[in-house]
């Protein structure tokens, strides 16, 4: 047995591969399921009316999808240019310091919501682009790869708001609590739904899942950003200044993950504390990757990723589960993604 290259990928399993990968995982987890005792057709069905059988439920599958989206288009955006960015965890937190710093400017207060609003997400998304860029300059100067330095820093920036929220920009109403001092209120986003937690980040994420889809399919960076990551040197051949366009590539992907941090923050939260992310940029990569690097993709897997997250909490609460089960199944859907694209592009040979 061998596996052979195919000369012409199928474009249809390509397509078909996201959704064989959930499949396969969802049979998979449903193993486990039976293993724990529980009915997996049940338990799955527990799962959907979690997420969809309320207005609240619905509401905060929505909210959860929010920044999975931003920041699987972080990772998307970064991977299809070969741009290793593990860093979305780190980026995701420095945005939402980045926002609560530029709500702190005196002149902040006295400003409308209009220029408020978008001018501290832009806040956020800086300084996402900021903490790639350095390991992007470490790897363009020195060759250093940026998978240990991205990962590395999401340690250095959660260290870094936690020292901030218990330094300059504590909060002094929380009591001792460690966190920042909250948004100004004209930074916090509208709702979508009253008496829920959804927000108009929701439209926003999607709005750029559509703006970074028209950057890589309609323009020249997109070319150039996917030219850098199918062959570097035929691309450097060719004219594509490399450096230059994985610089554009790092403040793209660092950008979009630091806006899911602000967002978060003036949608959701109105401040940082350092629980303020449960892996948001990590799932960023699971969902990238469950996307196949599609930016329109990356809605359908955010939000397949929120269902489980969100439905799985009322599943456990039903049939006494660990609500952990979400966890694995997302986790075996980016394994059996893997393995999908795997045979798409190669064929088995006796």
């Amino acid at each position: 047995m061998r596996f052979e290259r195919r000369d012409h990928p199928s474009r249809v399993l390509t397509v078909l591969a996201p959704v064989g990968a959930i499949v396969a995982a969802l049979l998979v987890s449903g193993l486990l399921i039976a293993l724990a005792g529980a009915n997996p057709i049940r338990a799955y069905g527990l799962i959907l009316k979690g997420a969809f059988g309320s207005r609240l439920g619905l509401s905060e599958m929505l909210t959860r999808a929010t920044p999975l989206i931003l920041t699987g288009l972080a990772a998307a955006v970064a991977f299809r240019a070969r741009l290793w960015n593990i860093g979305g965890e780190g980026q995701f937190y420095l945005g939402a310091l980045g926002v609560t710093a530029f709500g702190m400017i005196p002149a902040v207060a006295a400003m409308p919501a209009g220029v408020v609003i978008p001018l501290s997400m832009a806040a956020g998304a800086v300084a996402g682009m900021i903490l790639l860029l350095v390991p992007l300059g470490l790897r363009l100067k020195f060759g250093v790869d940026e998978v240990v330095t991205t990962l590395l820093l999401n340690f250095v920036a959660v260290l870094f708001v936690s020292l901030m929220i218990d330094g300059v920009m504590k909060d002094p109403l929380a009591f001792g609590w460690p966190q920042s001092v909250p948004v100004p209120d004209s930074a916090v986003l509208p709702k979508l739904m009253d008496r829920t937690r959804l927000h108009v980040g929701l439209l926003i994420a999607a709005a750029m899942a559509v703006v970074v889809w028209w950057l890589q399919s309609r323009t020249v960076f997109g070319i150039r950003a996917r030219a850098a990551g199918l062959n570097p040197r035929a691309a450097a051949f060719a004219g594509v200044p490399l450096g230059t366009t994985l610089i554009a590539v790092a403040c793209l992907s660092g950008g979009l993950a630091g806006l899911a941090g602000a967002i978060e923050v003036m949608g959701v939260k109105g401040y940082v504390t350092t629980d303020l992310s449960p892996n948001y940029g990590y799932s960023g990569i699971v969902i990238a990757m469950l996307a196949n690097l599609n930016p329109i993709g990356v809605i359908g897997a955010a939000l397949f990723s929120a269902i489980m997250f969100v439905g799985a909490d009322s599943m456990s609460r039903a049939l006494s589960i660990p609500s952990y089960i979400a966890d694995v199944t997302v986790a075996l859907s980016l394994l059996t993604m893997l393995v999908a694209l795997f045979l798409a592009q190669y064929r088995i040979r006796r």
